[in-house]
């Protein structure tokens, strides 16, 4: 039996096995993971014998529900027979870490996770492991940069691991659909492992730029097994609508007919949570499911769909890799992924155990738009990087958010370019926060321009998928560089069986009341950002506003498509549209205050100016208010501000009160409905209501036409 260590063996060097034998076993043991019929694939086998004989490097690019994970399960009950260490499997969600583990006890393989659910369980998991009764460790790319367990457990972890896989490993690749920086720390992973301890890379969404980003990455030697994504159970279907209410009633009209459970994929939180409403209201089972989600409710979400107890999930791109239902009988888009590999990933967990699943694409106008805010939260710019760096070196060690008062990126920009710089060298996480190491550091501003431009080329490869007449699997697998991509025969352009857009007047019209419904509630800041020295915890309760109202969020499917038209940044400022207007009233009328408003003040608006005075004014006569007039800017606008903390700052130099508001504010006996025409952050409203509430007004109700959130 080989000692396991690997000291004295050659890198990559053979192990001396039977390797006729080792298939047989190889075989029994898939089928004690799969079942009876169970036969292992030529590629499995290649992979397998690559892993526990010859100790290679391997990456496997083949379509979902081929059996990648019966590759590492099979690998590992190999190699801890062969005395070797446990499997390290780094998996990027929890949901897919609960699978792989009920699969792994079902093949008498014992598994455990670290992960941020589990805290208290972490120290008699490390013993469980150090004591070799753990066979398989699943952790988050995340935890590698945990100081303490990249400090204290990844040495010995490393040291003694019989086999490391990376799951769903295009996320190594920032050219593909889903980068994610922490991936990139599985070098330093790689580099501290012995000679000899084989490494699997697995994917099923890869294109031949990804493949060979991935394959430099784990090593000259090695070894790719790419092999078809063709799905002969998916059947792949675009529906054009001509507007949203008729996408959502052909939605819930078309839902009774589609086999079994399924997705419903869209691209926002608000559309997710307003979808879900709508066809509960037909009379559909389906639950809304985002990152926004509470935890709980998302577990049991995703279990009343694996029982079948709900038609669909309605869910963003948070329900993607790791969910496996294997008799998923749709995947519905309402709205376009920015990709053809990111489309063809997300379709993917339809119909693995079923003959025949319906895949639905149905586009909007505003899926450009949807694309562009996601695409604006790229790697930023030099300057921004560099003053970051500038900031550590001075300042030693800093917490995010105390890094965040002094450099102007949001905090989800702001902890991912942290993330690639700690990747690259530049900076280091440690306890409290973050250290500058002083490594000479290079903005590669010709990759992120590449990678820029790649993007927006996939954007045009799903229009170009949306307008094709040829076939649809087949377009999508030549995205992937399938070069066995061929006419699937199934696929709507295919057989010329289109589905048809129309849907009953009625449903269309009832459709539209529910999109058109006016009206969301909005929680204005409650607490200081960190990092701002005489203003910290909590906003007294003396300077903070009450709940707002805004007519829609910019993202919803309604009133959405209206409001962002009329706020772009390219639309003239004109009077409030008498359309938005009506509106604004029902919002106002439906508003249970526990007072009612007694006056009306407006905020400056540098680019608005005349729709938010017009707006002000006519909710000011409507209700037979006085409008008290509109606060200042001392020199012009603040400009536009990325994160919390800068953002106030920005507000607290520039925002006053003039003299004749403060004047007239004093003896109000009654709240002051403040208006504006979006909120971004929050802290230009809430600042403007500590100013209200300090110089006289009883309460500040707070009063926007939209919300970005």
């Amino acid at each position: 039996m080989p000692d396991g260590t690997f000291a004295d063996r050659p890198y990559f060097a053979a192990v001396d096995v039977d390797r006729e034998a080792l298939r047989e076993e190889a075989e029994a043991r898939l089928r004690a993971l799969a079942g009876e019929h169970a036969r292992l694939r030529d590629d499995q086998w290649a992979a397998i014998e690559a892993l526990v004989v010859e100790r290679r490097r391997v990456l496997v690019v083949q379509r979902t529900g081929w059996g990648k994970s019966a590759v590492y399960f099979v690998a590992t009950a190999l190699l801890r027979e062969l005395g070797e260490g446990p499997t390290v499997i780094v998996s990027p969600l929890l949901a897919l870490m609960r699978n792989q583990i009920a699969a792994a006890e079902r093949a008498g393989i014992h598994a455990a996770t670290i992960n941020s659910a589990n805290l208290e369980e972490w120290e008699s998991i490390y013993a469980d492991v150090a004591a070799g009764e753990v066979d398989v460790l699943l952790v988050s790319p995340e935890r590698l940069n945990n100081p303490d367990f990249r400090d204290r457990v990844l040495p010995e972890l490393a040291e003694s691991a019989g086999l490391v896989v990376v799951d769903e490993a295009h996320c190594i690749s920032d050219w593909g659909h889903d980068f994610r920086p922490d991936y990139r720390r599985l070098r330093t992973l790689f580099a501290r492992l012995p000679p000899g301890v084989p490494i699997l890379a697995t994917t099923a969404t890869a294109n031949a730029r990804v493949t060979r980003d991935v394959a430099e990455q784990l090593g000259e030697s090695t070894m790719v097994l790419r092999g078809p994504l063709q799905r002969e159970s998916l059947h792949f279907s675009v529906v054009r609508t001509s507007s949203p209410e008729q996408r959502l009633a052909w939605l819930a009209q078309t839902l009774h007919e589609l086999p079994g459970s399924g997705i419903v994929y869209t691209l926002t939180v608000a559309a997710a949570e307003e979808i879900a409403a709508y066809l509960r209201d037909q009379g559909h089972a389906v639950a809304a499911y985002s990152g926004q989600t509470d935890p709980a409710e998302r577990l049991a979400a995703e279990q009343d769909l694996l029982d079948n107890k709900i038609k669909a999930l309605v869910a963003t791109s948070a329900l993607g890799m790791g969910f496996d239902k294997p008799d998923l009988g749709f995947v519905v888009h309402v709205g376009a992924p920015p990709s053809p590999v990111a489309y063809y990933q997300q379709v993917g967990r339809a119909g693995r155990g079923v003959e025949r699943a319906e895949v639905i694409l149905l586009p909007g106008p505003e899926d450009r738009d949807i694309w562009a805010y996601f695409a604006s939260l790229a790697f930023p710019p030099e300057p921004v990087v560099r003053r970051t760096l500038e900031v550590l070196a001075e300042a030693g060690t800093l917490s995010t958010p105390a890094l965040e008062a002094k450099v102007d990126l949001s905090r989800g920009r702001l902890e991912m370019m942290l993330k690639v710089l700690d990747v690259d060298g530049a900076v280091r996480r440690v306890p409290g926060g973050w250290q500058a190491t002083g490594e000479p550091w290079t903005y590669d501003a010709e990759r992120y321009a590449r990678v820029a431009a790649e993007r927006k080329a996939e954007q045009q490869a799903m229009l170009d998928y949306i307008a094709t007449t040829g076939c649809r699997e087949e377009f999508l697998r030549r995205h992937l560089d399938d070069e066995t991509a061929a006419s699937c025969g199934r696929c709507d352009n295919c057989t010329g069986v289109h589905r048809s857009p129309d849907v009953d007047a009625e449903a269309v019209s009832a459709a539209a009341e529910r999109l058109r419904r006016p009206g969301v509630e909005f929680q204005v800041r409650r607490q200081w950002p960190t990092g701002i020295p005489d203003l910290s915890g909590r906003i007294k309760p003396q300077f903070a506003a009450e709940p707002g109202r805004a007519l829609g969020r910019l993202t919803d499917l309604g009133w959405g498509t209206r409001l962002r038209a009329l706020l772009a940044e390219d639309a003239p400022d004109t009077p409030v549209p008498d359309d938005v207007f009506a509106a604004v009233i029902q919002v106002l009328a439906a508003w249970h205050w526990p007072q009612r408003p007694v006056a009306v003040v407006n905020m400056p608006s540098h680019r608005r100016p005349q729709l938010v005075r017009t707006l002000a004014d006519r909710i000011a006569r409507t209700g037979r208010l006085p409008h008290l007039g509109e606060l200042a800017y001392r020199a012009g606008s603040p400009g536009r501000q990325y994160n919390s903390a800068q953002r106030v700052q920005a507000i607290r130099a520039t925002l006053t009160l003039p003299p004749d508001l403060g004047q007239a504010l004093r003896g109000l006996n009654g709240p002051v409905l403040l208006v504006d025409d979006r909120i971004d952050t929050g802290w230009t409203m809430t600042m403007a209501a500590a100013l209200l509430r300090h110089a006289g007004a009883p309460a500040v109700l707070p009063f926007a036409l939209a919300v970005t959130g």
